[in-house]
């Protein structure tokens, strides 16, 4: 089941997409990995679709990844005593720890740790961001604030503190036990939710200990003042602008999400761009215009994978919207102006024999128009640089361990097979040809570009490159 693209479409499962017809449904059209949002749902719910996606890919022989999105912390007001109130502009109003319901004057917010942290000129939006109020004074345990847009507020609306750090690790007591639970499932990617240092990355890949590959959510402000670190420190990187646009003003966004794509691009690292790219088929079988172009500017950006969120897992037209997007993928690789932006945007390589190989199998595959690149790699490392180098032509990357193979489905321009391990050089060209044959990306007279490291089977050994012709 060879993608006529490069770019990969995550999609989130949820009460729409949760029986196996329509999981099936959803990786026939398109999706190469799948979300489980941890957020939602019970354990048993997200084993079952866990275990519904194993039997597909054995079904139809083709690798699936699977990223569990841990919930992180919610921060959140507390109850009022009529369910609601209205909160004027120039209102006063304090936040504390007594936990008797509130009023229009004061309401509870159980979180000491926000108090604690915040300082007069503190900005906190409530409910995704529709309601702002300034901190005018502020101790341990209270915080007097100015309405300065004013609305509802109701019962445990959500509260956003975008100038300040707070002291909270990004894993919850709850975010524990799904860890456990999503690493006991054999989740290939986990995603970190409210990453605000890169001390948090240190933190949960202490917990994961290899199991798991980790995508850092970028959705607070202060992540982006730590961005190459995170990078860094991180397998891959999630723009999940949802969140960036509340805490950021919505202008911002989109040049943010260009920087973040960048940083990712010159690390080798994979970067996923999330939230709304289709909502408004979450209830209309057709997109709007301006969400075509969102889809179609992350791509040129380069990003490795657009997501879907409800509009796959809970919206009335989960296969249209993973077909929308894959048309809309599939045109914009087709436009001439993609590859001169890639080309533009294209890396130096790093000072490594690895960068070295896969930057000239790049350039030998243009120069000679072959019909694929293949690599031979055993952790991904390999795939991963020759991705970033945005080739012409498809990545047949070669792998014997099935989570490699699982953990690359993330990744742009990566057809990944599982093989055994080469025993004897003379083998390379051989299982390379028969391969490509195989899958569909070469056939009798064409020439491929083969990447492998000697020793053989050794991680990080990239250092042979070969070209060979398929001849029966």
């Amino acid at each position: 089941m060879r993608r006529q693209r490069k770019a990969k479409i995550v999609a989130t499962l949820g009460p729409s997409s949760t029986t196996h017809e329509q999981i099936e449904a959803l990786f026939r059209a398109g999706a190469d990995i799948f979300r489980l949002n941890l957020s939602h749902g019970s354990h048993d719910d997200h084993r079952t679709r866990y275990e519904i996606i194993r039997t597909i890919e054995a079904d139809l022989g083709r690798p699936i990844g699977v990223l569990v999105d841990l919930q992180g912390p919610k921060l959140r007001v507390g109850t009022f005593a009529e369910g609601a109130v209205q909160l004027k502009n120039g209102a006063k109003f304090r936040f504390d720890l007594d936990t008797a319901p509130g009023n229009d004057k004061r309401a509870p917010l159980p979180h000491p740790e926000i108090l604690s942290a915040l300082h007069p000129d503190t900005n906190l939006l409530l409910d995704d961001g529709k309601l702002r109020l300034k901190v005018l004074k502020c101790g341990n345990d209270f915080a007097d604030c100015e309405v300065m847009v004013g609305g509802k507020l109701s019962d445990r609306k959500g509260v956003n503190v975008p100038d300040v750090v707070l002291p909270l690790s990004p894993l919850t007591r709850k975010d524990h036990a799904d860890l456990t639970f999503g690493l006991d499932l054999g989740a290939d990617w986990v995603a970190l939710s409210f990453v605000q240092r890169p001390e948090d990355i240190a933190e949960a890949r202490k917990l994961i200990q290899g199991r798991a590959r980790i995508i850092a959510k970028l959705e607070k402000p202060a992540a982006i003042e730590h961005l190459q670190e995170i990078v860094d420190l991180s397998d891959a990187i999630m723009v999940a602008r949802g969140d960036l646009g509340v805490e950021m003003p919505p202008e911002d966004v989109p040049s943010l999400q260009k920087r973040i794509i960048a940083t990712c691009r010159r690390s080798g690292k994979p970067v996923v761009v999330a939230t709304q790219m289709l909502d408004s088929m979450v209830q209309n079988p057709a997109p709007t215009r301006a969400e075509a172009s969102d889809v179609a500017t992350a791509v040129y950006d380069g990003a490795d994978a657009v997501m879907l969120s409800a509009e796959s897992a809970s919206g009335q037209y989960p296969v249209e919207a993973v077909t929308m997007m894959n048309r809309i993928i599939e045109r914009v690789e087709r436009d001439p102006v993609y590859r001169r932006i890639l080309e533009a945007q294209r890396p130096e390589p790093e000072a490594t024999g690895n960068d070295a190989i896969s930057a000239a199998a790049a350039q030998v595959a243009h120069t000679l128009s072959v019909a694929a690149i293949v690599t031979y790699t055993t952790l991904g490392s390999t795939g991963l640089r020759m991705a970033r180098e945005r080739p012409q032509v498809p990545i047949l990357c070669m792998t014997s361990k099935e989570a490699t193979a699982r953990q690359l489905c993330l990744v742009w321009g990566i057809h990944c097979v599982i093989s055994a391990d080469l025993k004897r050089f003379s083998e390379m060209a051989d299982k390379a040809c028969r391969a490509a044959q195989r899958e569909g990306f070469a056939k009798k007279g064409e020439r491929l570009v083969i990447t492998a490291g000697v020793p053989l089977g050794t991680p990080g050994s990239t250092n042979i490159l070969r070209v060979a012709w398929i001849e029966d």
